[in-house]
């Protein structure tokens, strides 16, 4: 009888654990882009940008891209955003070793051995799927190890600003342009490395705050003047999916924290920049009927994020527009 009360209670603890990964991306989803990966780079919308101080693993490729992506024999697996075990990859590995725990116990449910029966016991298989997370987690280690050791010999060969800037870019991590992708288009090979300026930055960092001001109003026209037509749009698409639920996303006390620039290109008649950012904000979910925040909401948070930002060749910092958001693998 002892036995089968601690089986229950196995099976009910496991039921909650799995519940709560669940419900774990819809918590940690909120912000401006879902904390998500979109936008386009230009021509290196399907390469990694290079890793920097403030976010020294890679960045996550994108989900959603006006972008095509490159064909099959100008970008392989390896020169993906994210690299071989990074991004959307490397969640769907940790997603399906959850999915397996799940998945083992319940097939011992049905077939009468218990949550913790069936398929050679279900011990067996945390074990093999535990010695399957370590093989995938040292290799990711290395591999971000390797990529971050290229992207700092690479460093360096940039404009760095004026020691009088104060901005939270230079006074904690310096700027250094780094090498092109490898899987960058044939556009993007023949693009030009440019110097990024200290109002540069500070634009960076005025678009940071501002965008996410607006984005908390559902200003939509405010957003359309300080982002890509293509970022505007998932923007847009985001807040009529928060109307649909009855929340509003309200976001206060943005402040950055640390920042520094991946890279720096001339692409035919536009300019890149993708800067990497770590910064605080107060993330609140509302309900749009009653102004209470909603079960889950994240409220103080921080996070670090890689933002591109495009402007007409030429033009002066006052052009740039936000291009692309991407999260850290």
């Amino acid at each position: 009888m002892s036995r089968f009360f601690a089986l229950k209670r196995g099976s009910l603890i496991s039921l909650a654990l799995a519940t709560l990964l669940a419900l774990a991306p819809a918590i940690a989803e909120a912000r401006m882009g879902g904390g998500g990966s979109f936008g386009s780079r230009g021509g290196r919308s399907w390469s990694a940008p290079p890793s920097t101080r403030t976010m020294p693993g890679q960045a996550s490729p994108f989900e959603r891209s006006g972008t095509p992506r490159p064909t099959p024999g100008m970008a392989g697996p390896m020169s993906q955003p994210g690299g071989l075990f990074g991004g959307s990859l490397g969640r769907g590995l940790l997603g399906g070793l959850a999915g397996g725990l799940l998945g083992a116990g319940l097939f011992g449910l049905l077939t009468g051995n218990g949550l913790l029966g069936g398929m050679g016991g279900f011990m067996s298989v945390i074990g093999l799927l535990l010695q399957i997370a370590l093989v995938v987690f040292l290799a990711r280690m290395a591999f971000n190890w390797w990529t971050r050791r290229n992207a700092n010999a690479m460093a360096g060969a940039g404009h760095r600003p004026s020691p009088g800037f104060t901005s939270p870019f230079t006074a904690r991590a310096p700027f250094g342009a780094a090498g092109f992708g490898s899987g960058a288009s044939p556009e993007a090979a023949m693009a030009t490395p440019i110097k990024i300026a200290a109002d540069d930055f500070n634009a960076f960092e005025r678009l940071l705050g501002e965008s996410q001001a607006a984005y908390s109003r559902e200003d939509l026209g405010a957003l359309r003047g300080m982002s890509t037509p293509e970022m505007a749009s998932y923007f847009d698409d985001e807040l009529e999916e928060n109307r649909r639920k009855g929340v509003i996303n309200r976001v206060s006390d943005v402040k950055l924290l640390q920042g520094d620039l991946s890279e720096a290109w001339r692409e035919g008649v536009d300019e890149y920049a993708t800067v990497a950012m770590r910064f605080a904000l107060n993330d609140v979910i509302e309900d749009r009927a009653t102004g209470k925040p909603a079960p889950g909401s994240p409220g103080p948070t921080e996070t670090s994020e890689a933002w591109t930002f495009r402007r007409p060749a030429g033009a002066g910092s006052q052009e740039w527009k936000l291009s692309a958001i991407q999260q850290a693998a």
